[in-house]
C-alpha cells in the first residue's frame, strides 16, 4: 500500500484515538452548572478548588469542607429562598452567630457570605471577588473550613440565594 493510499486510514484511525481524550461536548463543568432549579446543589469540592486557588495566589491557606458549616449553609440559603429575600439571614436563628451556635460551635470566629441572583457557582465567585466586602470574606486569613449551598426560589426575584460560610478551626 502507497503512503498516499494509507494517509486516509491513517487520519481516520489518529481521529477515532484522539476522540476518546477530548470532553463530551455536553458536559458542563460544575462550576457553569445552574442553580437555578430547585434540584440544584452546587459542588462543594469545585468551590473549595476555586476558592482555594483564589487564597493561594494571596499567599492564604487553601479551605477544606466541613459538614456543619455545609449545614449551616444550606440552612441560611434555604432561609432566604423561603422568604425570597437575602434580608432574611438578619433575622433571629438566621443568623451566622445563632447557626454556628447551633452547629455546636458558639465561640468559633466565622464570616459569611449571602447573596442572590447569581445562577452558576462561576457567577457567584465574580461577583464577591469583585465586591469589596464579599472578597474580604473569601480572603479572610483565619479561616480555614468552609460550608456552601444554594437554594431556589421560582417565585423570587433572584431565584437562586447563595451562603458561603468560612470558619477558623474547630476548638
Amino acid at each position: 500500500m502507497t503512503f498516499t493510499r494509507l494517509m486516509p486510514v491513517l487520519a481516520l484511525l489518529a481521529g477515532t484515538l484522539t476522540a476518546g481524550c477530548l470532553p463530551d461536548r455536553d458536559t458542563v463543568p460544575p462550576y457553569y452548572k445552574s442553580m437555578a432549579r430547585v434540584d440544584a446543589t452546587v459542588d462543594a469540592a469545585s468551590a473549595a478548588q476555586m476558592i482555594g486557588s483564589y487564597r493561594q495566589t494571596r499567599g492564604l491557606a487553601p479551605l477544606t469542607i466541613d459538614p456543619a458549616l455545609m449545614r449551616a449553609a444550606r440552612q441560611q440559603a434555604q432561609a432566604m429562598a423561603a422568604a425570597g429575600t437575602v434580608r432574611a439571614s438578619l433575622e433571629g436563628d438566621n443568623r451566622l452567630a445563632a447557626r454556628m451556635a447551633a452547629a455546636g460551635e458558639p465561640q468559633t470566629y466565622a464570616v459569611e457570605n449571602v447573596s442572590a441572583g447569581y445562577r452558576t457557582l462561576a457567577e457567584a465567585f465574580s461577583g464577591w471577588r469583585d465586591s469589596p466586602a464579599h472578597d474580604a470574606v473569601m480572603r479572610d486569613a483565619k479561616a480555614t473550613r468552609m460550608g456552601i449551598a444554594t437554594a431556589y426560589s421560582s417565585g423570587s426575584k433572584h431565584k437562586v440565594f447563595w451562603s458561603l460560610v468560612l470558619a477558623a478551626p474547630a476548638p
